[in-house]
Parts: C-alpha cells; structure tokens; sequence
C-alpha cells in the first residue's frame, strides 16, 4: 500500500489562502488516483478533489474553481491550492489514494486540521 502524509494545514482568515500537501512514499504506483477529502465537525466526509497520478486528470466536487489539485511526480506529493477560503471550508483535511480511477480509496493519510476565522 501507499503511505500519505499531509501537511499545510492551519489557521487561515476568510478570503485567505493555503497549499495542502500529500507526500506518497511506499509503493507508489498503486496510487492510481489520490483524492482529497474532508469532515467538517458534525458531518459526513466530503469528496473535495482528485487527481489521476499519471496523465492529470481531475475531478472536483463543486469548489467553485476556488480549489486545484495538482501533482509533481518528482516529488511524488499531490497538492490542494485552495483559495478564497470561507469559514465553511474549516475541516479536516485528508488525502487518500485508490488503485483505479476514482475508485475505493483504500489508503488514507492522517488528516490536517484546517480552521478559517471570521
């Protein structure tokens, strides 16, 4: 399996910006596609964002274009650019991978807590 770490979390004022990171280390090419995720306090996770690691495809759920997923296979780290940030974007964030093309995420990664204030 792949192993996710995320970082780039943090405390962020409404109308703000901030790059989430998910570094992939292990076996590598089975991360088909690596998503991003999110759960807000009290509710369901959320799809946010997806990427396909070879080829760039990707998929959002309706972030308004204020979100972009994007990769560098060099460094074999996916990112979310998430702009214009409102105080209903607070969550915990999470990167998964899936062997397939937005398929079952099977690999999780531990979470970063990002909080947008008023």
């Amino acid at each position: 399996q792949v192993q996710l770490v995320e970082s780039g979390g943090g405390l962020v004022q409404a109308g703000g910006s901030l790059r989430l990171s998910c570094a992939a280390s292990g076996r590598t090419f089975s991360a088909y596609t690596i998503g991003w995720f999110r759960q807000a306090p009290g509710k369901e996770r959320e799809f946010v964002a997806a990427i396909r690691w070879s080829g760039g495809n990707t998929r959002y759920a309706d972030s308004k274009g204020r979100f972009t997923i994007s990769r560098d296979n060099a460094k074999n780290t996916v990112y979310l650019q998430m702009n214009s940030l409102k105080l209903e974007d607070t969550a915990v964030y999470y990167c998964a991978g899936s062997s397939s093309w937005l398929g079952s995420f099977g690999s999780w990664g531990q979470g970063t807590q990002v909080t947008v204030s008023s």
